[in-house]
């Protein structure tokens, strides 16, 4: 073989991270981590790069683009070469946790495609409530449901899982269905956001306000459960039971068995600290209304 095609001993970092297809920046990188042990220099004091060492460098990034984290790498390998039982052994265990995670990250992936189809097909506001909330609002008149009501109940949704904000459903499909009543209950909104921090909590508005919201919602319970939406309630509630039954590790809609809110990727947290976590700005004029609804409701006799 002529002289020129016989290739070096030893190359530099350029020749050695260009073969591997890396960096020269990685390869210092692996030398600081100890992942790569530091080579010798020539006489211009630069790395030189031997046979072993490209070996050990192809070694290192196939096991990198499988996603196999440096310290990974390091922790299963030392600073011996890659090879041996011992080495093996470890490397496997590398590589069991790394499918675990990638079985994960599979499932998560899913998920995400799952809810961007959602969203997609239903419309972004619509589309990010459960599919048991959304499928719920289905048929609806065009424009009935307002950006109001999906808040609330993407808002419900994440103190009361879906279940919970499946059942408020009930009130904005009584509401889109029954314009007179939508009337009434946007007067007494109206009132309600007039009893501001100027209102004293014993003013006479307050208690007209807590009456005619009583009033309104004796209204909407009646509509609710003279259109069937109650019954739709119960059936929903048999078929959540059957679809989640309730065991020790997970009991009640969309909580687990300390009440804690569920969510794919989300923080667990009870109802009540969500509720608590929520930017509420009511005076005590609307605080003292709502007391004195619930009092109302307190004295209303039992339904038949």
């Amino acid at each position: 073989m002529h002289p020129s095609l016989v290739p070096p001993r030893q190359v530099k970092i350029g020749d050695a991270a260009s073969f591997v297809g890396t960096t020269p920046r990685a390869i210092r990188h692996y030398h600081e981590i100890g992942l790569l042990p530091e080579p010798e220099r020539g006489s211009d004091d630069r790395r030189r790069y031997g046979y072993d060492d490209m070996v050990r460098l192809l070694w290192i990034r196939t096991m990198a683009d499988a996603g196999i984290a440096l310290d990974d790498i390091r922790g299963a390998v030392a600073a011996t070469p890659p090879a041996g039982a011992e080495a093996d052994h470890d490397i496997a265990g590398v590589l069991e946790r790394l499918e675990e995670s990638l079985v994960a990250q599979e499932a998560e992936l899913r998920r995400q495609r799952t809810a961007v189809q959602r969203m997609r097909t239903r419309g972004s506001r619509l589309g990010v409530l459960s599919d048991v909330v959304a499928d719920r609002l289905e048929g609806l008149p065009e424009g009935s449901l307002r950006q109001a009501d999906l808040d609330d109940l993407l808002v419900t949704e994440r103190i009361f899982g879906p279940l919970g904000a499946a059942v408020r459903a009930s009130r904005f499909i009584a509401l889109a269905t029954h314009p007179g009543l939508r009337e009434e209950s946007d007067r007494v909104d109206a009132a309600e956001e007039a009893l501001d921090d100027t209102v004293a909590v014993d003013d006479p508005r307050v208690a007209q306000v807590a009456a005619d919201r009583h009033a309104v919602e004796r209204a909407l319970d009646a509509v609710i459960e003279s259109s069937g939406l109650a019954e739709s309630d119960d059936a929903l509630f048999d078929s959540w039971d059957a679809l989640h039954p309730s065991t020790p590790e997970t009991a009640g809609a969309g909580q687990d068995a300390d009440g804690h809110v569920s969510g794919s990727g989300r923080a667990s947290m009870s109802a009540a600290e969500a509720s608590g976590k929520l930017p509420y700005d009511l005076s005590p004029a609307r605080l003292r209304c709502q007391e004195l609804v619930t009092e109302l409701d307190a004295r209303e006799p039992p339904a038949p």
